[in-house]
């Protein structure tokens, strides 16, 4: 995973270098394309020695939203956000895909709610915490953080991309009818080299509310094969959305800016995703 520990190094120092230098002239901070319409705020919850971070998003002049998406971004699955102007300006993570599109789904109905690994944990969400109850119960206490401070909020889901899809598997399980649908993007094959072990054997019949998997045909990563998650879907009857095309692919095929991260799908997979957290189908289809 040394490839992708360098995508998150390098888009982090990207972000500081942005505000660095603004700073030093005296400019005012332009919002960052990720945040582009957006209306964010830090929330931090003190729990296990230490804290449960997040970053609430609502789109501008949102007056009552009724859904919250969790987003659970991939490898490592630490964010440690920034903010500035109301936005989040910068992170460690900001290439994921969840992160750099999440403002696709916020709308007048729905709002996202980015997750942080417990400040416990260090540089590295482990697969074995994503995996734990206490990661189940550090999220549920970040969630309820959130609900208060958007009490309209009826009905919770929960993404994930890649590593975590560790999280949404184990939370959607532990969890059950607190939320409304969890969707697993570019998931994890666990029987692949090197791959995480967590998800051998994984039972998703164990998870009694509405799941889909969204997957690109084409995705490059040696852990996350489609052909895996085809057979996982089979297998398991859960509904496979799977994706082709894209663009302006570079970098590691791990990383967030192939067909691993969707890219120049970004738009259409997270408006797929808005349109079944809003009552749309959840059967297999192509995309």
């Amino acid at each position: 995973m040394a490839t992708l520990l360098f995508e998150r190094k390098a888009s982090a120092f990207a972000a500081t270098f942005f505000l660095v230098v603004a700073s030093s002239q005296g400019i005012a901070q332009t919002i960052p394309p990720h945040a582009e319409g957006l209306s964010e705020e830090f929330i931090s919850v003190p729990i296990d020695n230490g804290s449960q971070v997040g970053v609430l998003s609502r789109r501008k002049g949102t007056a009552s939203p009724s859904r919250l998406i969790v987003l659970l971004p991939g490898y490592p699955s630490v964010v440690r956000p920034a903010m500035a102007n109301n936005v989040m300006a910068s992170s460690q993570l900001t290439g994921n895909f969840l992160i750099r599109a999440r403002r696709h789904l916020a709308n007048d109905q729905v709002m996202t709610l980015l997750v942080d690994c417990h400040t416990s944990i260090g540089s590295i969400c482990t697969p074995s915490y994503q995996a734990s109850r206490d990661r189940y119960r550090h999220v549920k206490s970040l969630i309820e953080a959130a609900k208060k401070r958007a009490p309209s909020i009826k009905q919770i889901y929960l993404v994930s991309t890649s590593a975590g899809s560790i999280s949404s598997a184990f939370i959607a399980k532990y969890g059950q009818s607190e939320f409304a649908g969890v969707i697993h993007t570019a998931s994890i094959d666990p029987t692949a080299p090197r791959s995480y072990a967590e998800l051998n054997n994984f039972d998703y019949s164990a998870i009694k509310i509405p799941q889909a998997f969204i997957h690109h045909i084409d995705d490059p990563c040696r852990i996350t094969g489609y052909n895996y998650i085809r057979s996982v879907s089979e297998r398991y009857r859960v509904p496979l959305i799977s994706v082709s095309g894209g663009e302006g692919f570079t970098g590691d095929a791990c990383a967030a800016h192939t067909q691993h991260g969707f890219k120049g799908r970004e738009s259409a997979v997270m408006q797929r995703i808005l349109r079944m957290v809003s009552g749309g189908s959840w059967n297999s289809s192509r995309l």
